[in-house]
């Protein structure tokens, strides 16, 4: 399941999106320009962890609204507050049925509202927030110039995410399959360089946030904005073109299953006794192997590297015949299945399942 917490955006000073970040915004003025005025001060601070978007609050929000059929023919469910007259349902709508987007788009409810009711529904330096298919975004632009649009793309990315997998992981917080593997995500976390979910003091280094923030260049790039600004994620999680193709890929063709691949061979008396089996693995996650051996057979069935030697898991017992080897792929592009002929002769037939 997905993560529950609070996603929070707000604003740096080039006025690019930032999650969590106001200075001094607990300070509000009187008027919603003095609010938005106080976000000449922003910076990025650590976010509130643990937070969660105060569904119970969106009842108070005078609001008009609801299913928008656009004019691509989608249904979007979206509402505006009252305390925006020159906004329309039907505009933002259009706005979000314009985002590069799959099937997830139908679960979505939006809540396009003035800063101090973001503030109210997400926390006190929230320009946005998302969790569990309702996403609140302002739909004012900062005196910055952090537009709704920007706001709206970093949230909708984290939509996207909540409706992808990325066994063994979730995708909320490690960022969908395809763009994961090609971020290396997984390395970067072995090597404590990543930390997926953490919205504290590593938001930085959240994958999760990293992945919201792609999304948005990519989607900023197919609207023909080319700014590309990066002020709230470390500079190595900056996209390059594969990682943008790859992010593009998680949204139109998501990861769904295992690939599953089968192979045999009979050894005989002049059959070499060693097998090896290559074994492609583009993406990170859940490998597993199940190798059924001939009545009598003793053979030794291991994942070796690349490089022919180094054994990374051995396959057990797991009946009379048949031994199985599960392992998780964590940055390895390639590796070879080798299995060692002991025992009797005979049929030996090999499952692998690679994500």
């Amino acid at each position: 399941m997905a993560s529950t917490r609070l996603r929070l955006v707000g604003v740096f000073l080039t006025g690019a999106i930032l999650a969590v970040v106001v200075v001094g915004a607990g300070a509000k003025g009187s008027a919603r320009t003095d609010s938005l005025q106080t976000f000449s001060l922003a910076r990025w601070i650590d976010a509130q962890p643990s937070t969660a978007l105060r569904t119970s609050r969106l009842a108070r929000v005078a609001e008009r609204g609801g299913p928008i059929t656009a004019t691509t023919g989608e249904v979007v469910n979206v509402f505006v507050s009252d305390l925006l007259p020159a906004e329309t349902p039907e505009k933002w709508a259009e706005v979000i049925a314009g985002l590069t987007h799959g099937a997830e788009l139908s679960r979505l409810t939006s809540h396009i509202a003035t800063l101090e009711e973001v503030q109210d529904l997400c926390g006190e330096r929230a320009l946005g927030c998302y969790s569990r298919n309702e996403m609140v975004a302002l739909g004012e632009t900062t005196v910055e110039g952090t537009t709704p649009e920007e706001v709206i793309r970093h949230e909708y990315g984290h939509h996207i995410a909540y409706h992808r997998l990325n066994a063994p992981w979730r995708a909320i917080d490690w960022g969908p399959k395809n763009w994961a593997s090609t971020a290396t995500v997984c390395p970067r976390v072995s090597r404590s360089e990543a930390f997926p979910g953490n919205e504290g003091r590593n938001y930085s280094q959240n994958p999760g946030e990293a992945w919201a923030e792609v999304y948005r260049l990519m989607d900023e790039r197919k609207a023909g904005i080319t700014t590309a600004t990066w002020p709230i994620i470390v500079a190595s999680f900056f996209p390059d073109e594969t990682a943008l193709q790859a992010a593009e890929i998680d949204v139109l063709q998501p990861w769904t299953v295992n690939r599953i691949s089968k192979h045999t061979r009979t050894f005989g008396r002049n059959t070499p006794r060693v097998w090896w089996i290559p074994v492609q693995t583009p993406l990170d996650g859940d490998l597993a192997l199940t190798a059924t051996l001939p009545k009598g057979g003793l053979h030794e069935v291991a994942l070796v590297s690349a490089n022919r030697s180094t054994v990374l898991r051995r396959a057990q017992w797991v009946g009379q015949r048949a031994k199985r080897l599960t392992t998780s792929v964590c940055g390895q592009r390639s590796s070879f299945v080798r299995i060692t002929q002991g025992g009797a002769l005979g049929r030996v037939a090999l499952t692998v399942s690679t994500p």
